[in-house]
Formats: structure tokens, C-alpha cells, sequence
């Protein structure tokens, strides 16, 4: 199973769910963690490959959104886990998605932190030229490389640093399944960019998000149970960067009234 962590409360309370993205870890909660502690049981997983989640059985020469999925859902149901409310970081809004067609029943409401929603040119073209960087480099130098790109202002550097030294975890090989996905990433993305959520979703982005940030807010603004919430002077992994702001903003939407919730904040 995946490698995973818990924190329950001694009194019946809802289930949290963290999802992060790729090269991510658990360790990207670490702002989140005390800070909902007090409220929900939570659950932080670190994906196939990532962290401390090597070696998971069975293993595939490559990978697909099920998959991914698939060992999601093995430590939910291992936990008896009926229904959660979830909170994902950039990829991990696509898997969330794709979770949430998998099984309905089982989602709540829905944070998605610097949420990736459709296949830009810029998107595309930073992928391809990743994949084709692996023919001449290591894949550490092309994350580093990609993580300056996505976030690079200074005061993205924390976030940046973090996930630079996350990312170390991974090997080439574990490396290149994930660079695989991308292919039916597109297609999902395509697909998700004209569904309608029906779930209470907040979408929290950087205002300095300058690859996902244009296509997030056109996602939302054809959603009728989506609001977007934008922090200023924040890049991409906002949860970090301007951990405050977004633990406040998702815990007030959590424990609140979605539907009292502007569209947009």
C-alpha cells in the first residue's frame, strides 16, 4: 500500500484528505497539518514513487489515471473511510477529478490549490520540451529547471526549494512513468474543462500563477458550485507560499456554507 498518515480526533468527525502533485510529498501539507488538526481526521498520502512510497505492488512498466486512483482508493477503503472531504495540489486537481468519477459517493467537498484545469500552448510546449530534455539530462536538473520556470519569482523560492528537494526521492526510472502520463493528462483535462462539478468546489490560485492561473479562473467561471478564491503577490504552490491566507480561505469553506460563497473572492 501506499505510504500514509493519519490524525484522528478522540470525537466523530468528518474525514480530510490530502492529494499532492507530481514530485510532491506528505511534506507538502506541512503548513496545513496543525492547522486542521483541530477540526477533521486527516489523511496525507504519499503517491506511487513519491516519498516514502516505493516499491508498491503491483508494479506497471507504466502508468494511467486508474492506477493512480486505484492505490488512492486502496488506503481508503483499508481505512473504512465512507466519505472525505478533499484538498489537492496542482496535479492532484486531476486526480481528484478523476476520483471523483470513480467514486461520487465517496467526495465531499473539494479544495484544489493551484489546480491545473486545461492543456494550454504554454503547458504544452513546457512538456514537450521536458521529454525531450531527458534524451540529454537528469531528470533533477529538468525539475529544477521546470520549478524555475513555473515559479520564478523570488518569493516563490521556498515553494521551489521544497519541491526541488521532494522531488530528489524519485528515481529516473520512476521519473519517466510519471513524465508518461502526460499524454492522457491532455485528454482528461480536454474532458474536465467542459464538465460540470457536482460537488462544492474552491479553487484557490496564485495571482502570480502565470502558466495555470488564466485557465483556472475560465473553469470556474462556467462552474455553479465552484468559487475562486486568488491570492495576490502567491505563485503556484499557494498553499505554501502564503500558507495563512489559504489555510483560512479553505477552512472557511470547509466548515461553512458553500453555498453562501461568492463566485469569486
Amino acid at each position: 500500500m501506499l505510504h500514509y498518515q493519519t490524525y484522528r480526533l478522540p470525537f466523530d468527525a468528518p474525514w480530510l484528505i490530502f492529494i499532492h502533485g507530481a514530485g510532491g510529498a506528505i511534506a507538502s501539507w506541512k503548513y496545513q497539518t496543525e492547522a486542521f488538526r483541530p477540526f477533521f481526521n486527516l489523511l496525507l498520502l504519499d503517491l506511487r514513487d513519491h516519498g516514502l512510497s516505493k516499491n508498491i505492488d503491483p508494479e506497471f512498466p507504466s502508468y494511467n489515471f486508474d492506477i493512480v486512483c486505484d492505490d488512492i482508493l486502496e488506503v481508503i477503503d483499508h481505512l473504512q473511510i465512507g466519505r472525505a472531504h478533499f484538498i489537492s495540489l496542482s496535479l492532484g486537481s486531476a486526480i481528484l477529478q478523476r476520483l471523483d468519477q470513480k467514486r461520487p459517493d465517496l467526495i465531499d467537498k473539494m479544495v484544489m490549490a493551484g489546480g491545473i484545469f486545461r492543456a494550454t500552448l504554454k503547458m504544452r510546449v513546457l512538456v514537450h520540451a521536458c521529454k525531450l530534455l531527458n534524451f540529454l539530462l537528469p531528470y533533477r536538473y529538468i525539475y529544477a529547471l521546470f520549478s524555475l520556470i513555473v515559479l520564478p519569482k523570488k518569493n516563490h523560492e521556498k515553494s521551489r526549494r521544497l519541491y526541488r528537494q521532494q522531488a530528489k526521492q524519485l528515481t529516473q526510472a520512476e521519473y519517466m512513468k510519471w513524465v508518461g502520463l502526460y499524454g492522457e493528462f491532455f485528454q482528461l483535462l480536454d474532458e474536465y474543462f467542459h464538465r460540470q462539478l457536482k460537488k462544492w468546489s474552491l479553487v484557490v490560485m496564485g495571482a502570480e500563477d502565470h502558466v495555470f492561473f488564466k485557465a483556472a479562473r475560465r473553469f470556474v467561471a462556467k462552474q455553479e458550485k465552484a468559487t475562486l478564491v486568488v491570492i495576490e503577490k502567491c505563485g503556484h504552490i499557494c498553499n505554501i507560499e502564503q500558507w495563512q491566507r489559504f489555510n483560512a480561505e479553505a477552512l472557511s469553506f470547509l466548515r461553512g456554507e458553500a453555498a453562501a460563497l461568492p463566485k469569486m473572492a
